[in-house]
Parts: C-alpha cells; sequence; structure tokens
C-alpha cells in the first residue's frame, strides 16, 4: 500500500479522478460520425454529452453519503466496475436512444472517481494545503484531455467509433484493480457518518445553506460551464464548420490543455507567495479575457481553428488557476462530511455545466458564435459570483491575516 502523502497516491488519484474526463474527451472526435451512422441530428448527438453530465451530477448526491459510511476505496472500486459495464453497452449500441442510456448508466459509474478523489484530498490535507495539492492533481488529470481526443481520432478513423468505449471499459477496470491493491483508505474511521435519510437530508441542508460553500460551488460551476460549452461545441465547429480531420483535432484540443496546465501549475507557484483567493481572481480576470476575445472575434466573423483556440487556451489558462482555489475553499468548512460536500459542490458544478451545453447544442448556428458567446458569458458570471459572495464570505485561512483575526 501507497503512503497517504506519497506523490504517488496522488498520481493514482489523478488516473482514478481522469475517468471522468477520458469518458468526455476521448470520443469527441466521434461525435459527427455518430451522428451519421445514427441518421440524427446535432441536438441528438450532443444530448449524449449533456446526458452524461446530469447522471454525473446525480449520481455523486448519492456517492457522497455512500462514502461518508463506507469509505472511500470501496465506492470508488464498485464506481469503476459499473463504468466498465456500461461502457460495453455504449460500444454494442445501435441506435442513439440506446447509446444515450447507456453514457447515462456510464456517468453513474464514471463520478465516483471526482467526488471521492476530492473528498480524499481533504481527508489527507488542510484546506491551504489541498487548494495546492489539488491544482497539482489537476495538472496530472489535464494528461488526460491532452491525449484524449488524439487518441480517439485514431480509433475513430482506424476501428470506429465504437471502440473508444471498449478502451474505457478496460481502463476503468484496470484502475478498480489498481486502486483495491494500491490504495489505502483515507478516511479516519471516527468521521464515518451514519446512513440514514434523516441525517443524510440535515447534512445536505447544513452545506447547502453555508454561504462560503455557496460562493465557491456556485464560481466554480459557472467556470467550469465555460470549459464544457467548448466541449460541447468544439468536434461541430472545428470539424464540421472549420473542417479540421477528426485525427488532427487531438492536436488543436492540445493546445487548451498547454493553457490550462499552465494556469495550474502558476498556481502551484503562486500558493507560496499568494492566499487562495487572490489567485482566483487573477484566474478569474484571465479567463474572462479569454471568453471575451473568443466572442469578439466570433462577432466579427474571424473564423478560424485559432480564432476558437488561441482564446480557448487562454480561458483555460484562468480556469487552471480557478478550479483548485474554489474546490478546497468549497470543502474547507466540512472536515467530518467532506464526501457529502463534495457531493453537492460536483452535482452543482455538472447540472449547471450540463445546462450550458444543452444550450450551445440547441442554439448552434454551424458557426462558433453560440458557442463563443456561452463561454464568454460564463466566464463573466463565474466572475460576479466572486465579486458578489466569495469576497465577502472567504474560506478559512483563505483570508489575509488581518482578516482573519477580526
Amino acid at each position: 500500500m501507497l503512503a497517504l502523502t506519497s506523490i504517488w497516491t496522488t498520481v493514482l488519484l489523478a488516473a482514478a479522478v481522469a475517468l471522468g474526463p477520458l469518458a468526455t474527451d476521448m470520443y469527441l472526435p466521434a461525435l459527427p460520425q455518430i451522428g451519421s451512422e445514427f441518421g440524427t441530428g446535432t441536438d441528438k448527438v450532443q444530448l449524449t454529452l449533456s446526458l452524461y453530465m446530469a447522471g454525473f451530477a446525480i449520481a455523486q448526491l448519492a456517492y457522497g453519503p455512500l462514502a461518508d459510511r463506507f469509505g472511500r476505496k470501496p465506492i470508488m472500486i464498485c464506481g469503476m466496475i459499473l463504468f466498465a459495464i456500461a461502457s460495453v453497452g455504449c460500444a454494442l449500441a445501435t441506435n442513439i436512444e440506446t447509446l444515450m442510456a447507456c453514457r447515462f448508466l456510464q456517468a453513474l459509474g464514471g463520478s465516483a472517481g471526482p467526488v471521492l478523489g476530492r473528498a480524499a484530498i481533504r481527508d489527507i490535507y488542510t484546506p491551504r494545503e489541498a487548494a495546492k495539492i489539488l491544482a497539482i492533481l489537476a495538472s496530472m488529470m489535464a494528461l488526460a484531455p491532452a491525449v484524449a481526443p488524439t487518441i480517439g481520432g485514431f480509433l475513430v478513423t482506424s476501428f470506429g467509433w465504437s471502440s473508444i468505449f471498449t478502451t474505457l471499459a478496460v481502463y476503468a477496470l484496470l484502475m478498480a484493480v489498481v486502486v483495491a491493491i494500491g490504495m489505502p483508505e483515507p478516511m479516519r474511521p471516527e468521521y464515518r457518518q451514519p446512513l440514514k435519510l434523516c441525517n443524510l437530508m440535515r447534512n445536505y441542508r447544513h452545506i447547502a445553506t453555508d454561504v462560503t460553500f455557496l460562493g465557491y460551488t456556485l464560481t466554480n460551476a459557472l467556470i467550469f460551464s465555460g470549459l464544457f460549452a467548448f466541449l460541447s461545441g468544439s468536434s461541430f465547429v472545428l470539424i464540421d464548420f472549420l473542417e479540421v480531420k477528426p485525427e488532427h483535432f487531438g492536436l488543436y484540443f492540445a493546445g487548451i490543455v498547454v493553457g490550462y496546465v499552465s494556469g495550474n501549475m502558476t498556481a502551484v507557484r503562486l500558493s507560496s507567495k499568494l492566499l487562495p483567493d487572490q489567485i482566483l481572481v487573477r484566474g478569474l480576470l484571465v479567463a474572462v479575457a479569454g471568453g471575451v476575445i473568443m466572442a469578439g472575434l466570433a462577432m466579427a466573423n474571424v473564423y478560424s481553428p485559432w480564432a476558437v483556440i488561441i482564446p480557448q487556451a487562454i480561458f483555460m489558462a484562468g480556469t487552471g488557476m480557478v478550479l483548485p482555489q474554489t474546490m478546497a475553499g468549497a470543502l474547507a468548512n466540512f472536515p467530518r462530511m467532506a464526501g457529502s460536500a463534495s457531493a453537492l459542490f460536483g452535482f452543482a458544478q455538472m447540472a449547471i455545466a450540463a445546462i450550458a451545453g444543452a444550450l450551445v447544442g440547441h442554439l448552434h448556428d454551424g458557426t462558433s458564435l453560440v458557442m463563443a458567446l456561452v463561454i464568454c458569458g460564463s466566464a463573466g458570471l463565474a466572475l460576479a459570483a466572486y465579486l458578489l459572495v466569495v469576497q465577502s464570505n472567504p474560506a478559512p485561512g483563505f483570508e489575509p491575516e488581518s482578516a482573519s483575526a477580526q
């Protein structure tokens, strides 16, 4: 077994949490082919993404309390096995309706990794330490979206879209075995919560009425919505509209991952000099700049892959600075119910992101304009949430010493 504070435990958690991004990023190059094979439109194909996000959100509400009762490790393993079974169902789907249903089931399993990964980090580290470790974990996880679209494009071109889901099934089963053998249980026995409906509802009510939790969660969910808007629309914009070849899609996608990793690494470097909230607001301003540039170019009818990728890379640099701080801030007040807090946090994140993705799919006009406007709007609303809620209700240890002493 690995030591809880070992870098290899963080690597293992990153690999487990990456299951969620892989399930979206790897099959992005396949969306146009799936629509063509099943004879359906962009809106229905995009629903396979939104339904995945909806299932991802709903399942977290169950995983959090279950993990607070039985521990992080067994629940994570069960989720990975469900993910693998559903992935096989996706690979065997013969119509869009079956694919939608299996994607929903896939999400129910895949959400175990992120919600329990966040909770495990909160189990092991203090809130300020967690912000730094989450940034490192996010940088490790960035390998998934960096290589996943390229791998997906190769699989689509060589073996067809169903091979993507076969690959995901194998990865999930492998991770279940590795977690079972290599990861210790991070939750303290004395922190286990009884699994009773009244207790669950009381815990969720306590978490949901914490203003600090609400502020960080809303900021996170809104900035994540901009990321998901790009995931929802990028394949249609780049492949259908801008005529990027599916096998080259991942190369363009890697550009935004570079931005994201740059943001994560900047957050890690700044963590010794600045407070988490100071890093957070800087990241929000960078994300807003990227959104404004993309929307401005689209409104000016400047259409090229780089008019999308470069502004999105800037947006993602800001996002890479924002996400770790908001995750750590949202969980800071709940060391004894980190699983439930992480679940509610993830539910809000995915639910709001699913709305943004559905907007992109429903309003898509064949250009990059709708996607760009949703990304820009998400960044602006995230900044507003920070200024209106987070700034006056910082997490413990996130505020300046003079403020915490008052």
